[in-house]
């Protein structure tokens, strides 16, 4: 391939304009947004405003004036139109490990005649640590069972309360089937968690239609909401009333500022607060996740399989001889937004590259990662 083919491509590319929208470092060629997002523009704009007036000068009167209060509620009805679920299903609020620590305590509480969840061994590993630490807890009441991904049908019966599941793994990109595996839990009265933290941005994704139960996701990645930035929970509508989150922070009270010493559940999905909202990164988030909502999740999945697709056809073609092994799905169906390669030097590709200006990742043993984020 020549590069004017390339050239031309840029051109009829429908989402050009978007990378004016980000600060772009010269002499680097970034492979890594599905760790973390590059920098909005407006974001910086936002920021400066949010500190320097609302802050600056409005002080403690902006959590009502210019609702900082219900930042986490309004962010999460923005997220909720990226994977399929209505407002009132998703708040932003804490990060991915506080998160799936409510969604299984959320779970099982569901299914109370079940005591164990089940995941597989090559989650990421941050969902099986909480699993872990609910067993740790609560010994005689929780069980886990971490299973290889080919064995999951095996393992599901009518002793398992949750099953937790990544829906992008992290090394290789492969999207699992969602839509098929929930059913397969749920014929079995098992519910599912789903883990989005490589999908929500990327590829479409609906719970709903899924008929999923909960899901998490970081807002760091693909959705450009800066480094440590608040992630998000789904709760399905129909389960919300039914929990008394074990995470029953002040923010989550039904009158936070009655100050009563007994906890009372506030309605729906604001029940999974906790703690006071960290207001300046979910303001940072907010800029992220506009910037997708605009470009379209569905016109920017169009591009990362033509884009992944190229770089895989270039790979194979120049790097042949080096020892490559394409780690990621070929079908381009069943990858998602990063494509991964096999080297038994990968920690050393990955630094001589970066040395280049072209900046990936690599996650042991041996994977050295590209993200594709058009």
């Amino acid at each position: 391939m020549e590069k004017k083919y390339f050239i031309e491509m840029d051109k009829k590319d429908p989402l050009k304009e978007f990378r004016n929208h980000f600060f772009l470092p010269k002499n680097t060629i970034y492979f890594d947004g599905n760790s973390l997002g590059m920098a909005p523009k407006i974001t910086k704009k936002r920021m400066e405003h949010v500190i320097g007036k609302e802050w600056g000068q409005g002080l403690i009167r902006s959590w009502a004036d210019e609702e900082w209060g219900i930042s986490g509620q309004r962010i999460g009805n923005k997220i909720s139109k990226l994977i399929g679920a209505n407002d009132g299903e998703v708040i932003a609020a804490d990060s991915t490990s506080i998160n799936i620590y409510k969604a299984l305590t959320a779970a099982l509480q569901c299914n109370q005649n079940r005591n164990i969840i089940l995941s597989t061994n090559d989650n990421f590993p941050t969902d099986l640590y909480m699993m872990q630490g609910l067993q740790s807890f609560s010994p005689n009441k929780v069980k886990n069972k971490i299973v290889n991904k080919d064995e999951i049908d095996k393992y599901l019966d009518e002793r398992v309360a949750a099953l937790l599941l990544t829906e992008v793994d992290y090394k290789t990109g492969e999207i699992l089937s969602m839509s098929e595996i929930t059913k397969k839990a749920h014929d079995k009265g098992i519910l599912v968690i789903w883990d989005l933290s490589h999908s929500v941005g990327s590829i479409p994704v609906d719970l709903n239609k899924c008929a999923a139960d909960f899901a998490v996701g970081c807002g760091y990645k693909f959705l450009n909401g800066g480094p440590g930035a608040p992630a998000f929970l789904f709760v399905a509508k129909k389960h919300q009333e039914k929990i008394r989150p074990t995470l029953s922070g002040w923010m989550g009270h039904k009158n936070p500022f009655d100050f009563s010493i007994e906890y009372k559940p506030a309605d729906g999905i604001d029940r999974f607060l906790c703690g006071t909202p960290p207001l300046l990164g979910l303001i940072a988030l907010e800029c992220g996740v506009d910037l997708i909502l605009k470009a379209n999740v569905t016109r920017l999945r169009k591009k990362a399989v033509k884009l992944s697709s190229l770089f895989i056809e270039l790979m194979e073609s120049m790097c042949s001889e080096f020892d490559f092994k394409l780690a990621s799905p070929r079908d381009e169906n069943r990858r998602a937004g990063h494509v991964s390669f096999m080297h038994h030097s990968g920690f050393a590709v990955s630094r001589a590259i970066a040395s280049k200006g072209i900046v990936g990742d690599f996650r042991a043993p041996n994977i050295v990662r590209f993200g594709i984020a058009p």
